[in-house]
């Protein structure tokens, strides 16, 4: 397993990589941020963000969305994956902000998770980037990346994921790490594309030297010319 020394060293090269990385949910507050993030699960945040480009201009508060029938809410979500689920969770959840919280979105991961449809990883990611509370939302690229890396075992669930990544890195740093992590596997470690032939963290990626050993991987070589 990659000790903690390594996995600092592994983030200071995503640093280098990805200085500026960052939410890339459109959102104008808290409230869209929920709701953009709920949209997201087994969505690409691309496909949200088209979505959400008309649904923000005709939804601004949780009153607006229990306003309307299930049936137009879902007719505005339609392209999103399992957008009937979501449009029940997204009408249910206004309804407790409006009736419990003063249509206002909790700054608790805890009390968050207890809304229709928000499960740990939406709950960590408003409250680091709507809230700046110190949390590390674990997606499936924070997930693939760490795996890959050896930092966790592939058996290992997102919640340990969550627990190796939040022990062997500083509390002030999560929120930075969570979005420079997605950053690396959304454009570099991919799924099905990895770049191990350029990849910076090659020599203590135990995937990388995995797939090298089975000629998967060609390096490339770049010498300095005089």
């Amino acid at each position: 397993m990659m000790t903690k020394k390594e996995w600092h060293l592994c983030l200071e090269e995503m640093d280098n990589m990805f200085p500026d990385a960052h939410c890339e949910l459109v959102h104008r507050n808290p409230f869209d941020l929920l709701i953009a993030t709920l949209l997201s699960a087994q969505c690409t945040d691309k496909l949200v963000n088209k979505v959400t480009s008309s649904l923000f201009q005709k939804y601004h508060r949780p009153e607006d969305y229990v306003a309307v029938t299930l049936e137009e809410l879902q007719n505005d979500i339609r392209s999103i994956g399992l957008f009937r689920n979501k449009a029940k969770n997204i009408q249910a959840l206004s309804r407790i902000l409006i009736d419990q919280y003063d249509s206002q979105v909790p700054a608790d991961r805890d009390t968050l998770m207890t809304l229709p449809g928000v499960g740990r990883k939406t709950a960590n990611v408003v409250v680091s980037v709507a809230f700046g509370i110190p949390a590390l939302a674990v997606d499936t690229h924070v997930e693939r990346v760490a795996k890959r890396l050896g930092l966790n075992r592939w058996k290992d669930s997102p919640l340990q994921v969550e627990e190796t990544i939040m022990k062997k890195t500083p509390a002030e740093n999560w929120s930075k790490t969570h979005h420079q992590i997605i950053f690396f596997g959304r454009y570099h470690c991919k799924s099905q594309t990895p770049a191990c032939h350029i990849c910076p963290l090659f020599d203590r990626c135990r995937e990388g030297q995995k797939r090298y050993k089975k000629g998967l991987v060609k390096r490339e070589i770049i010498t300095e010319v005089n």
